[in-house]
């Protein structure tokens, strides 16, 4: 009799135990079939589909279209016939609207940015700084040129705000090309907002260090910032690295001081770099700045690997100039160019391009400056306007042939420096 009651007992557990699994089964079966729907959904808001109801669907399809187009046209050589470069393979919306006409182009400052597909995830925090019209030169090679049309493509879908504002360029080996990605899924998998695309780009950040992409590819940083420069009709353009902020409302205050300061045809407007502890919040205003400046949770940009990169910008002069109104640009004073700076500056579209031979590391952005000393410029520092570079530079994390590569391009400037006394006969200045 006990033992009977036993048994029933444990029929009955069993039973129950079953009937929870089954449950469980359902319940699995329905959440697979419901992630199914949603990754379909997802795939249809980068695609479209005839079975779609969206408002947006022709929106979508003319973006997916001009995608394709820009594609098929196999973009085009560079000078060196060694890149493929796809201008404009997704053009902001501000872009596709604009009216053609100096009237247009001139109040406006545009920023122009170049970076290999690991740190394209900067790009986030950088426009929710700026805020105005952009553009991204990327770099891809191999298996990352998929990668990279997939990804730009859903941030143009996805996120707003590059919707609205950010022009994409591409630039691959002249070998390779760069196809529309409707039938890679896997590429898409995950993606559900404007989010979860920067979530899957950060997951690529350390695919390799920059410079270090592969032991026969150069990464061709002067071509991408010509490239990225060339994307922009606004009079004045900001070209600086991906990984580096500027000050807040600096659009706006610039063309306010444009107002007050009419700028000389041989002037740019030199930001003062710095670079910041990865742990701190990025500055907004240099009140923000020189807390953390006196603290030495930021300091001078290089100052570490190359104090003299940037000496000449007078860091002393800049911390300690008189306040002026909150939230006003004005140019503090003015300086001629001396080896080696390397400013980081505001200038008219017609400033000298950079010079395309120098790739990897070291001399490609000296060269220009220097150009632009031989060619008459004067340097104009800014007051309250400022750079910021995510993290302190360091000599341990650069990749192995940093030095090398210094070497090569050292002599590449030597020459260099020669030609620009053939180009600029009637300049009396030398780098």
């Amino acid at each position: 009799m006990h033992f009977s009651k036993k048994c029933s007992v444990f029929k009955v557990v069993l039973s129950a135990l079953l009937v929870v699994a089954l449950l469980q089964l359902i319940y699995l079966s329905f959440l697979s079939k419901l992630h199914g729907r949603q990754q379909r959904y997802r795939y249809s808001e980068l695609f479209g589909g005839a079975g779609k109801r969206n408002a947006n669907l022709a929106e979508k399809n003319t973006r997916k279209e001009r995608l394709k187009y820009s594609l098929s046209t196999g973009g085009i050589f560079d000078a060196s016939g060694q890149f493929r470069v796809y201008k404009n393979l997704i053009k902001s919306d501000f872009s596709a609207n604009q009216k053609s006409g100096a009237d247009v182009a001139s109040q406006r400052v545009a920023l122009a940015t170049h970076t290999s597909i690991n740190n394209l995830h900067h790009l986030e925090s950088l426009l929710q700084r700026w805020q105005n019209p952009l553009s991204a030169a990327i770099f891809a090679h191999g298996q990352d040129v998929k990668f990279a049309t997939a990804l730009v493509y859903a941030l143009s879908i996805f996120c707003p705000q590059i919707q609205a504002l950010v022009d994409f360029h591409l630039v691959c080996h002249s070998g390779e090309t760069a196809s529309f990605p409707e039938q890679d899924r896997e590429l898409f998998a995950g993606l559900e907002d404007c989010a979860s695309v920067f979530a899957k780009l950060e997951m690529h950040q350390d695919k390799y260090k920059n410079y270090a992409i592969g032991s026969n590819v150069s990464y061709p940083n002067n071509l991408l910032r010509n490239v990225a420069r060339g994307g922009s009709e606004a009079t004045f353009v900001l070209v600086i690295d991906i990984d580096m902020v500027p000050s807040a409302d600096l659009h706006q205050q610039f063309l306010t001081m444009l107002k007050r300061h009419e700028p000389a045809p041989d002037e740019v407007f030199v930001l003062p770099a710095f670079e910041i502890r990865h742990t701190r919040k990025i500055p907004a205003s240099k009140q923000e700045l020189l807390q953390l400046y006196q603290v030495g949770e930021v300091r001078p940009f290089y100052e570490e690997l190359c104090p003299r990169c940037q000496a000449p910008t007078n860091y002393s002069q800049w911390v300690n100039l008189h306040k002026a109104e909150p939230g006003e640009l004005e140019v503090a004073y003015t300086l001629t160019w001396v080896d080696p700076w390397e400013p980081f500056y505001i200038g008219p579209r017609a400033v000298p391009l950079y010079d395309e031979s120098f790739q990897q590391y070291g001399f490609n952005r000296i060269s220009q400056a220097c150009e632009l000393h031989i060619a008459g410029y004067r340097f104009s520092v800014l007051s309250s306007a400022f750079l910021v570079h995510r993290g302190f530079k360091v000599a341990g994390e650069f990749h192995s042939r940093k030095d090398e590569e210094n070497r090569r391009n050292r002599l590449l400037f030597r020459t260099f420096k020669e030609g620009l006394k053939t180009k600029y006969p009637n300049s009396a200045r030398r780098c």
